[in-house]
């Protein structure tokens, strides 16, 4: 198993301080800022600890501040309601006395019902991409210093992105963007690990599709980004080590701020979740380097 995984498996592992009190830790990688997928799976994982026999089926959250990776981040969850099918929590990560991210979350009881779903993309296999590794090393005269040095890290999810050239040029498109990823190494048989690695996964790339239509990237000094808010739909079982296909396309940006969706697919076609999130691309002057 890699480094990169344990470290996920490790940082999803929160610590329990008290009833519906959670401490969680970041990884000391010298990020400046908590990565906002990792509160959103900390945090989940917070909520389905004070659940028993239920599964997420949704969620929905808000970042108010960067987080600190410096110290511990301490998840307080509020129990909403426990009813005869559902079960409502909510939760609040807390830093410096401040509250960083909130998040309310159901539960529900597993229950036979009607049942459809999109179909998958029609896309390039996994297996028939480049890495974004091997991308970034025959392109080096072409990718910025800040995208290859982003690429170049280990981490525990890998990413083959169908349309790779955008990361090498600034060519306005039509935001849509397909991305396959897995965890880079086997995760736990637990559903819930399973949905809250997905949930850390899901933060990634999502806020970048929007700048596809600018030819923009997050990498890009005078563009200040953040996510601002993230929901998600858990719809059918899956696992998180093997591939899946995020298609993502953002229908609107104004005011500073861009709107995604994605849809996330087995390689079998399945559809087994979905992603809405609302983030800050804000232009600024960049600061001298």
């Amino acid at each position: 198993m890699s480094v990169a995984v344990k470290n996920l498996i490790s940082i999803l592992d929160l610590e329990r301080l008290e009833d519906n009190l959670f401490r969680g830790r970041s990884p000391q990688d010298g990020w400046q800022r908590v990565y906002g997928g990792q509160v959103i799976g900390q945090a989940l994982v917070a909520a389905s600890r004070t659940v028993e026999d239920r599964q997420v089926h949704s969620l929905h959250g808000y970042f108010m501040l960067g987080g600190d990776p410096k110290v511990p981040i301490i998840y307080e969850v509020e129990r909403i309601r426990d009813g005869g099918s559902f079960s409502t929590r909510r939760v609040v990560a807390i830093q410096h006395g401040r509250a960083i991210f909130s998040m309310s979350c159901s539960f529900h009881i597993e229950e036979p019902g009607l049942e459809h779903q999109f179909d998958k993309p029609d896309v390039p296999a996994p297996e028939d991409l480049p890495d974004v590794g091997s991308f970034v090393e025959q392109h080096a005269d072409q990718v910025p210093d800040a995208i290859r040095r982003y690429w170049e890290r280990e981490r525990p999810v890998e990413f083959r992105p169908v349309d790779l050239n955008r990361y090498a040029g600034q060519a306005k498109k039509v935001p849509y963007q397909y991305v396959w990823f897995r965890a880079t190494a086997p995760l736990p048989d637990s559903p819930e690990i399973q949905r809250c690695a997905l949930a850390y996964a899901s933060d990634m790339t999502l806020l970048d599709t929007s700048l596809i239509a600018h030819g923009r990237s997050v990498f890009e000094r005078d563009i200040m980004v953040a996510s601002l808010d993230h929901a998600m739909w858990f719809h059918r079982p899956f696992r998180c080590d093997e591939w899946l296909l995020y298609a993502e396309d953002s229908p609107s940006s104004r005011g500073a701020r861009g709107f995604n969706r994605g849809l996330i697919f087995t390689r079998d076609g399945v559809l087994v979740a979905s992603t809405v999130q609302e983030g800050l691309i804000r232009p600024v002057k960049p600061k001298p380097a």
